[in-house]
């Protein structure tokens, strides 16, 4: 190939797996061969000229010294009429430049919907999976077949990423990864990591983990799907629970979930995004600790640290630690702060600073200031207002384990039942003896009464 064939065209898109590199000319002298000539058309979106071009004899599919063509520059530029064109004329829909990436795997990266759609319609093959694997053996063991997941009828469930699947004759979850992933070498990481922590977790009380989908695109994580919904959803239609609910509702987070979480071996489990939309509702009323997308495991160091100031895309600020908002060092003692929040939620029928703008939430907590009781104080009886203010303490290690909540709820949880056992054998005396005195104003109905009983 002559010195022209071999000159490099640089758009203001480049290749979306090209490394970062300075401008680069076409060629020594400048001049545009007809085939480079293409290129540049393409990128300018001159359909009259890849017409003419093309006519003339041009091949619609030449390659620059980067393996590029022209359609991988229209889709980079997200020109679908030039797409279009260059498709009836007979080019390739998937060749491959120097880094392996495809007109669709360009489009995908720039965002570029109608070109994804259009390209997807003349047989464009996805990009592959970033945690694609060569080798058969190295297939995860809980990869799912995509081509097994019926979406037929699928709603959004929880927070919008879960939708609800058909999967070897029962309902499941999934939380399918958008095309961003491919640009974005922190969100398979964070996808990876996710995965790592899901194969670790086996708890009644912890949503399951069936399998996942990394070989082929878009990637997806599949769990158990619970109908009952989550705790926010149950909490917005009820309201403020009866205290002996909401310490029950307490319990089955503290005790059979995030306990066995934090006391997980050999590495501690943080979730870190502890909210009630992250606690789902099984059929028989009891709750599980769900989405691991943010969690952290805790191994030699007793406390880890983000790499990066933590945003409202990756967490509620509604529910989240002083010390994670400040970007500090932090522990397993930030979910016993969100843990605090929600249980306080269930008692007062209302969120954390329900007034105050979400984005103002943390701001607060960080000057120490706690969302206000405004319940009845019967309802924080036996000690839990204590233990509410015990785990939403400004300094991190005097806040108890779960393991201490679980002993203190549990105290409080037999004072609660044994008031109510009172109360219902209260009444109940009351009704016999109304039953067997009969009504003083009606002197016969104590016999017409004691003849019923009879």
């Amino acid at each position: 190939m002559d010195n022209k064939a071999q000159a490099r065209f640089t758009p203001g898109r480049q290749s979306s797996l090209a490394p970062e590199r300075e401008d680069y000319g076409l060629d020594a002298g400048g001049a545009l061969d007809p085939s480079v000539r293409l290129m540049y058309l393409a990128n300018e979106g001159d359909l009259d000229g890849i017409n003419e071009l093309l006519d003339s004899g041009s091949d619609v599919n030449f390659r620059d010294i980067d393996g590029r063509t022209a359609l991988h520059i229209a889709a980079c530029q997200g020109l679908t009429d030039v797409v279009e064109l260059l498709l009836q004329k007979g080019a390739e829909v998937d060749p491959l430049d120097r880094w392996g990436s495809s007109p669709l795997a360009d489009a995908m990266y720039y965002k570029n919907h109608e070109v994804v759609k259009l390209l997807e319609k003349h047989g464009a093959k996805p990009p592959m999976a970033p945690m694609h694997v060569e080798n058969a053996r190295e297939v995860p063991e809980y990869e799912i077949n995509p081509s097994e997941l019926d979406f037929t009828n699928s709603v959004r469930i929880t927070k919008g990423t879960f939708r609800i699947a058909s999967w070897r004759g029962i309902q499941v979850a999934v939380k399918t990864l958008g095309e961003e992933v491919f640009a974005d070498d922190d969100k398979v990481k964070a996808f990876h990591d996710e995965l790592a922590l899901l194969q670790k977790i086996r708890h009644p009380n912890v949503v399951q983990f069936l399998g996942a989908v990394t070989q082929s695109t878009p990637m997806m994580i599949v769990t158990e799907y619970l109908p009952q919904g989550d705790l926010y959803a149950y909490l917005k239609r009820k309201g403020a629970l009866k205290p002996i609910t909401a310490v029950k509702f307490a319990l089955d987070i503290a005790s059979r979930g995030m306990n066995y979480l934090h006391e997980h071996r050999p590495e501690a489990i943080i979730h870190r995004d502890l909210e009630p939309s992250n606690i789902l509702r099984d059929d028989s009323g009891h709750l599980k600790v769900a989405d691991f997308g943010v969690s952290k495991l805790l191994k030699v160091t007793k406390t880890v640290k983000e790499d990066r100031p933590v945003t409202c895309q990756d967490t509620s600020w509604r529910y989240v630690a002083p010390e994670v908002y400040r970007n500090e060092e932090y522990d397993t003692k930030v979910d016993v702060f969100s843990f605090a929040l929600i249980l306080q939620e269930m008692i007062e029928g209302r969120p954390p600073f329900s007034t105050k703008p979400e984005n103002e939430v943390p701001k607060a907590y960080a000057v120490n200031e706690r969302p206000p009781f405004k319940a009845s104080p019967k309802n924080y009886a036996y000690g839990l207002r204590e233990l509410i203010q015990n785990c939403w303490d400004e300094e991190p290690y005097k806040k108890p384990t779960f393991r201490q909540i679980i002993e203190r709820l549990e105290c409080i949880c037999h004072h609660l039942a044994q008031k109510r056992r009172w109360k219902v054998n209260f009444r109940c005396l009351q009704n016999l003896e109304f039953l067997f005195k009969g009504n003083p104003t009606n002197p016969s109905s104590r016999s017409s009464r004691y003849d019923t009983i009879r």
